[in-house]
């Protein structure tokens, strides 16, 4: 974006260039996920005029560069909600922003390192987050009554009418959550934006509790959440075929073997078959 010199490879020499040379740092290497569409959106606002930071729009060049040395505008605003996929950060916890994962305070983990007591420990309620917003719940009961009052998807509903067993339950709050993830339509597979126009899309079409062909989702990979520690999973209960002895691993998971992570995000960073992701703040 600075200069003339081009790269090839690993992502690393070109940001580590652009900090050394051109004092322009968007993180460590190993903390962004989509780089390329990372540096594609920042290369469009540079061709646009404007500026990083600010967002400033200038005549020319000359004076939008000069404007960002001056004003030691040449970063990224974290505050900005646009480059929230980007980065690693937004992904650790699901329900969290960067910033609520950033500002958790872990000096007292450090001061009980080596203590063996566990007699005053309590544990913290576990939440679920809504599969449609960032709706959280200490109880089943709210969460799917919220899904199901706000966003008009009954998964209770879902489960008896497709007769779903436990595992295919999973694969598929799994879909839906990659789906959702990479803001595209369950239903249709139509692709946005943004989420919130995903969102619109399943309302005014009417998608909500539309499905594909179970081929589609009904797929060994889905048994890997989207996100770590979701909740939600663990309040999925068996359905009517439940009882017919369905084993755990009932599919050929042959295919399987070179996923030894267990999230979308990690699939991403060993070089997984994820696409684009959601929305959540810069680090």
């Amino acid at each position: 974006m600075f200069c003339s010199e081009e790269f090839s490879g690993n992502r690393a020499a070109l940001l580590n260039h652009m900090a050394r040379e051109h004092s322009f740092s968007i993180g460590l290497p190993d903390n962004i996920v989509y780089c390329q569409q990372l540096l594609d959106t920042l290369q469009a606002k540079m061709d646009s005029l404007q500026c990083l930071y600010c967002e400033k729009t200038f005549r020319d060049k000359t004076t939008l560069k000069d404007h960002m040395r001056k004003k030691a505008h040449r970063r990224i605003n974290a505050s900005n909600s646009l480059y929230d996929r980007f980065y690693v950060i937004n992904y650790l916890e699901l329900g969290k922003s960067w910033e609520e994962v950033q500002s958790e305070d872990d000096r007292e983990l450090l001061e009980d390192e080596g203590e063996d007591d566990w007699s005053d420990w309590r544990a913290r309620p576990v939440c679920s987050v809504c599969l449609f917003c960032d709706d959280q719940s200490e109880t089943m009961e709210q969460i799917y009554s919220h899904m199901k009052e706000v966003h008009g998807f009954d998964l209770h509903h879902l489960r008896t009418e497709l007769n779903l067993h436990f595992y295919q339950q999973v694969k598929l709050v799994n879909y839906i959550r990659r789906e959702l993830h990479q803001r595209r339509c369950y239903g249709c597979q139509e692709r946005f934006e943004s989420r919130a126009e995903v969102l619109d899309h399943l309302q005014v079409k009417g998608h909500v509790m539309t499905l594909p062909d179970a081929a589609t989702w009904n797929q060994p990979q889905y048994y890997f959440p989207t996100y770590e520690n979701d909740a939600l999973l663990c309040s999925l209960s068996g359905g009517e075929s439940d009882d017919d002895g369905v084993p755990v691993i009932s599919e050929d998971l042959s295919d399987l073997r070179a996923l030894r992570r267990t999230s979308v995000l990690q699939q991403l960073l060993r070089g997984g078959p994820a696409r684009p992701a959601p929305e959540g703040g810069a680090g």
